[in-house]
């Protein structure tokens, strides 16, 4: 399964939600979320952590966009618009965490 994350860590729970109920798979963080695989952010150490159980993937126009392309934390796979594309055609199932 593909999890999608839209929201910031610091806005919203959905993040958290994710990495406590998902089962391994890959996780897919886009638009604010990207924030949460920022090194030193408040949910990179969680977020690594996952990168054992989870393929991580951000949305590279988003991290750029944010100006948190270039301090990424370990683990983590950056993704175009068509690699987006690409794990959704992947994955069975897809869910987005609101």
């Amino acid at each position: 399964m593909l999890h999608i994350v839209n929201k910031s860590p610091l806005e919203r729970p959905a993040l958290d939600a994710c990495l406590r109920i998902a089962e391994p798979g890959a996780i897919l963080l886009i638009e604010d979320a990207v924030y949460a695989a920022a090194r030193g952010g408040k949910a990179a150490a969680r977020l690594a952590e996952a990168t054992k159980r989870h393929k991580v993937y951000v949305l590279l126009p988003d991290a750029e966009a944010r100006a948190v392309a270039d301090r990424l934390i370990e683990g983590v796979t950056t993704v175009d618009y068509g690699g987006f594309v690409d794990l959704v055609a992947e994955h069975e199932n897809c869910q987005s965490w609101l």
